[in-house]
């Protein structure tokens, strides 16, 4: 009697981890191409914009071109107490300064491509490209 025919189970348990892990592999490189695929559409398939568009609490306030460099200070509320420096250079948008609490929108890089957005939460405000 032969030591694979005497125990069958350990011989299947072998071949079933070899099939797990072969197919664990092909879904992680599925996984990567996919990811990879996405940023392709929309990190570098993106349309270049036209002008920017300020919205505060939905609503819009002002339309500006793209392609005029200029900085402009949106203050809004009561005595102007929120406050934010919008810059356009060279085919992008981006805030230069603003006084919220956690400065995500000065941190967020420039935009240009239609769709994209810098977002200042606490101020409601929303400079989208379109």
């Amino acid at each position: 009697m032969d030591i694979e025919s005497a125990n069958p189970q350990k011989s299947d348990g072998a071949v079933s981890s070899k099939k797990k892990l072969r197919n664990d592999l092909i879904l992680l490189l599925s996984v990567l191409a996919f990811a990879f695929a996405v940023f392709l559409v929309f990190f570098l398939g993106g349309s270049a914009g036209e002008r920017v568009v300020i919205k505060i609490d939905g609503e819009c306030v002002r339309e500006l071109s793209l392609y005029e460099n200029t900085s402009i200070d949106i203050d809004f509320g009561v005595n102007s107490e929120f406050k934010n420096r919008l810059v356009i250079e060279d085919g992008k948008a981006y805030v230069s300064e603003a006084n919220c609490p956690d400065g995500i929108c000065k941190a967020h890089r420039a935009v240009s491509k239609r769709g994209e957005t810098v977002i200042c939460l606490p101020h409601k405000l929303v400079i989208e490209i379109e």
